[in-house]
């Protein structure tokens, strides 16, 4: 999936994408770093998002005009089926954001959207390790990566508070400790 020469690629549209003045003070706005590292794995054929990340046309092109307007985007064209649970994850995601910055919003959309991919949320997200997920979710949603303090795969505790906020419980065992399941849903995501 990473293949040697993709990823010298991706660091270089990363980099390049920083390099960018942003907008209005956005070069201080942590999720820069993130939009770039999702732009630049998207591009470089990594994860499942749509060329505008899930956002649309318009709201992709005032991410891209705001955060990287000397930057010309060279975007993958994806097709990604919806999921019938994306309102309900960007309902969870945006009721607990951080309050700090509106590209929260975006951050919500995208990761939903990101929801609907087969792999791993960080690499749907075309993210280049868990770590930069972990790092979106402190950002962004602080209140649920305090929430997954038993480090559970993020999109399976995704679905797990959307499904506990609907009252909603699909898990067969009384806690996840005592679950067959269990090495499936916590442990390395490699």
């Amino acid at each position: 999936m990473n293949g040697p020469d993709r990823i010298p690629y991706r660091q270089v549209l990363q980099l390049e994408l920083l390099a960018s003045p942003a907008k209005n003070g956005l070069a201080s706005d942590p999720n820069r770093i993130i939009f770039a590292a999702m732009i630049a794995g998207q591009a470089a054929g990594f994860g499942c998002l749509p060329a505008h990340l899930g956002l649309g046309a318009e709201a992709f092109g005032h991410l891209a005009a705001r955060y990287f307007p000397n930057e010309t985007i060279a975007a993958r064209q994806r097709c990604l089926a919806g999921i019938p649970e994306h309102e309900d994850l960007v309902k969870l995601l945006t009721a607990e954001r951080a309050g700090q910055h509106d590209s929260e919003l975006w951050i919500a959309s995208i990761v939903a959207t990101a929801c609907a991919g087969s792999d791993h949320l960080w690499q749907d997200l075309g993210l280049a390790n868990r770590d930069e997920l972990s790092k979106l979710m402190w950002i962004n949603f602080p209140s649920l990566a305090r929430a997954n303090s038993n480090d559970m795969k993020w999109k399976k505790f995704l679905y797990r508070q959307v499904c506990s906020r609907e009252g909603i419980y699909v898990c067969p065992a009384p806690s996840c400790g005592v679950c067959t399941d269990f090495s499936k849903c916590f442990g390395p995501e490699n």
